[in-house]
């Protein structure tokens, strides 16, 4: 079963850019931002962010996520995983009420992928020396 968690992460990261591309549209359509603008009410701001923030922390996830999956470390990576999801979550929720409640989520899913990223590079380092 946990060899298959990072497989449930991934899609749950897929719900996450999912859910945060429907807030920013809902705002657009509540604040009155026509496309393509990326600035106008304070709170269609904050969900714009939260959306490109979460892009970005996926960019470095997702990577990092598949190579510790890859050499080694599939159940850890996964568990890790889905603790760089509730962060995520927690970071989107408390940045749309307000930009300074984001710091716990976003500390929680740094350290998980900071957690991840150390799965991949030791599954990689021994992976090449064992090559």
């Amino acid at each position: 079963m946990l060899q298959q968690l990072p497989a449930l992460v991934v899609l749950l990261t897929v719900l996450l850019l999912l859910g945060t591309m429907f807030v920013v549209g809902r705002a657009r359509m509540k604040y009155g931002i026509k496309a393509p603008a990326t600035s106008g009410h304070p709170d269609f701001e904050r969900a714009y962010r939260v959306q490109m923030n979460t892009l970005e922390g996926t960019v470095m996830f997702l990577p990092t996520l598949w190579l510790a999956t890859h050499y080694g470390f599939a159940g850890w990576a996964g568990i890790a995983g889905l603790f760089w999801i509730v962060g995520r979550v927690w970071y989107a929720a408390g940045y749309l009420q307000e930009a300074a409640r984001r710091e716990g989520g976003f500390i929680l899913s740094m350290l998980a992928w900071a957690a991840v990223l150390v799965m991949a590079v030791v599954g990689v380092i021994r992976a090449l020396l064992l090559a």
